[in-house]
């Protein structure tokens, strides 16, 4: 089984927003939000015509995201393309 490499840059953040951050400044919408587990960045997912989280990774290479959605406890390594378990 394949495993992550990046678990060590997951950090104990807090969220900047509680939307995507990048949308709540230009008034547009979402469908679901990610949250950066580097620094704290909150985002759109790909579903959303955005794609701020996507986005968000490109700029800054930060590897890994969380589902900001409630009751969802996976995360999302850009990098290693893989689904994480973060229950």
């Amino acid at each position: 089984m394949t495993q992550c490499a990046h678990l060590d840059q997951i950090r104990d953040v807090q969220p900047h927003t509680r939307g995507c951050e990048e949308c709540l400044k230009s008034g547009d919408t979402w469908v679901h939000l990610r949250l950066c587990l580097t620094c704290g960045h909150v985002g759109c997912c790909d579903s959303s015509k955005n794609k701020h989280a996507t986005k968000h990774f490109h700029h800054t290479k930060h590897p890994i995201i969380r589902s900001f959605e409630p009751g969802e406890d996976w995360g999302w390594c850009y990098v290693d393309q893989l689904e994480l378990d973060l229950s």
